[in-house]
């Protein structure tokens, strides 16, 4: 394995968001602002990895009986950091994302990269996974709340970007709008990925 290939994984090849479709409910509900889309990455990639470097660390002591509750445990301790340092030093932020900062207990991206490669590798590749498909969240995230906020709010970050004549699109702001932006990024990658596999296919003679 190498790092190069760890590293894609996340960021592209299997990004969590627009290529595996997991993690979507914290997406849907915290993707209408930037700033809340930065706050839920940034929980998301301290989460995952760490959660991922001490299930690495002790995988040869864990009995395969228990070890779903052993790495749910792993997994809500540090949420439960994650949870109070953010209500103590970023207290509008974590009012803002509310439940879904506990409910990241629950996200099948953390559980999923626990059982599927934490527990069967070595902490530095373990750590690099957790980085990457922490960043590929946060970065689809990110993209995703873009359009929403740009669109919904004519804002950016809470910075406004248009005049007063301004007619937001309302839609964008609610739950469907993030099923639309997901469904076009997604249709955008696609075809690109299909126009690289004709540009890259040796021609036929």
């Amino acid at each position: 394995m190498k790092i190069q290939e760890v590293l894609t994984r996340g960021l592209w090849t299997e990004n969590p968001v627009f290529r595996l479709m997991l993690g979507l409910c914290p997406v849907l509900a915290t993707s209408t602002s930037v700033q809340n889309a930065v706050g839920m990455g940034i929980a998301v990639i301290f989460v995952l990895t760490c959660s991922n470097l001490l299930i690495s660390l002790i995988r040869s002591v864990v009995p395969d009986k228990i070890r779903i509750p052993i790495f749910i445990s792993i997994i809500a301790t540090f949420v439960t950091l994650v949870d109070l340092i953010m209500a103590a030093y970023f207290p509008d932020l974590h009012k803002s994302l509310g439940l879904f900062i506990p409910l990241i207990v629950v996200n099948c991206i953390i559980l999923g990269r626990a059982e599927a490669f934490a527990s069967k590798n070595n902490l530095f590749f373990s750590l690099m996974d957790g980085i990457a498909m922490g960043s590929g969240f946060t970065a689809a995230l990110c993209l995703i709340a873009t359009f929403r906020e740009i669109l919904g709010n004519g804002t950016w970050l809470g910075i406004p970007l248009f005049g007063s004549g301004f007619e937001p699109a309302l839609l964008m702001i609610l739950p469907s709008g993030a099923f639309f932006t997901i469904a076009f990024i997604i249709a955008s990658l696609n075809g690109w990925d299909r126009r690289r596999k004709r540009q890259t296919k040796p021609s036929v003679q």
